[in-house]
């Protein structure tokens, strides 16, 4: 795809989302597809006197790795990987693919095994915490297909949602921020949904085109144990390459003691994953004015207007629970009336009902006021 917003696009990366500076190192992540995204991003980061580094992989490749990989070659890649990581300053990921199942049939004790001896040393314990990161999706007929649009209208879509004003967003976020840091208990109710815990002490955080593109979410995490009452999500959730549906969660003490869905045996599976996996490590709130339905894709439907994600597994430092652990899975309720609609209280007080703010200093963070 040649289209002139993809300068745009790469020079928000650079310039806004990691802020790239001269003489540092970054790591760009993309599949063969993204390649014009990519040769702008090196451009830029030529221009400011950088060191662009790329990895080019595919994920019918990963897939061949995967299907009979030991803890041993894991323990390699991770090894490499890793000392790779370290000397990056920033890292952008840019992750597409022509088919979103093409993981569905790796057995998952591999899938596992790749997120514990992989996925967590190289990202969750060094980029994460340790570079200026950003990660994102590229327009493709799979996405534009994921969404039910045609190629040419997802295209424009995408780069509606990803090119938005960040800065007037980030402002309007301040209010919720001020309010959420002194806020101690967290209600949310809806259809199939009772859920109350603490986010006393947590941190809070903004995502306003600084960690993803496309953005728009306010995350903290709950106490770890506070957690208690069931929460049924209303959006599918792609993960490891299966589509999961109909996803219930009872908690008890902050623990997941029981959890449902269209392959109730698969879910449980995963959240054995480790200890940390049946724990909470983000609750958010999503707030991106143009992304109003789900279209099985992380990136764009946790930012959803009128949302909350509730996250099972690992805890971001800047936010931290204390929860660690090898997953780290955003599954999204919708509360906006047309997915049946639901309220979210602070200390008692209602916050947000039917996904719209209600209180005077919040209602900037309304769809008609962020376009």
């Amino acid at each position: 795809m040649k289209d002139p917003r993809i300068k745009k696009l790469a020079k928000l990366l650079i310039d806004y989302s990691v802020e790239l500076k001269k003489g540092e190192n970054i790591l760009i992540e993309a599949g063969p597809g993204e390649s014009p995204l990519v040769k702008e991003l090196i451009k830029f980061a030529y221009e400011k006197g950088a060191h662009p580094f790329v990895n080019i992989s595919m994920q019918e490749i990963a897939r061949e790795i995967l299907m009979n990989v030991d803890e041993d070659t894991l323990k390699l890649m991770a090894k490499y990987d890793s000392e790779k990581m370290k000397d990056m300053h920033a890292y952008i990921g840019i992750r597409g693919g022509d088919n979103v199942a093409e993981l569905s049939d790796v057995p998952q004790e591999k899938k596992t095994l790749y997120m514990k001896l992989y996925s967590k040393p190289v990202h969750m314990d060094i980029r994460v915490p340790k570079t200026k990161w950003v990660v994102l999706r590229y327009p493709n007929p799979s996405m534009a297909q994921l969404a039910d649009m045609s190629t040419e209208a997802f295209e424009d879509f995408y780069f509606d949602v990803c090119c938005l004003d960040y800065e007037k967003m980030s402002k309007a976020m301040d209010p919720l921020v001020e309010l959420m840091s002194r806020t101690d208990r967290v209600r949310i109710v809806g259809p199939g949904t009772d859920l109350t815990f603490s986010i006393k002490g947590i941190g809070i955080e903004k995502c306003d085109g600084k960690k993803n593109i496309p953005d728009g979410e306010i995350f903290t995490a709950p106490v770890i144990d506070s957690v208690n009452g069931y929460i049924t999500y209303n959006t599918p959730a792609l993960y490891q390459g299966f589509t999961f549906e109909n996803i219930k969660f009872e908690f008890k003490n902050g623990k997941i003691v029981k959890a449902t869905a269209n392959d109730t045996e698969r879910i449980n599976k995963i959240l054995d994953t480790d200890e940390g996996a049946r724990y909470i490590g983000e609750f958010a709130i999503g707030v991106n004015p143009y992304i109003l339905k789900p279209m099985k894709d992380t990136l764009f439907d946790e930012k959803i207007a009128g949302s909350i994600h509730f996250t099972p597994g690992n805890s971001y430092e800047d936010c931290g629970n204390g929860n660690k652990s090898a997953i780290h899975w955003d599954i999204v309720l919708i509360q906006r009336p047309e997915y049946g609609g639901g309220e979210i209280y602070f200390d008692d007080v209602l916050v947000r009902k039917d996904g719209l703010f209600v209180l005077e200093e919040l209602k900037g963070l309304n769809p008609e006021n962020l376009k």
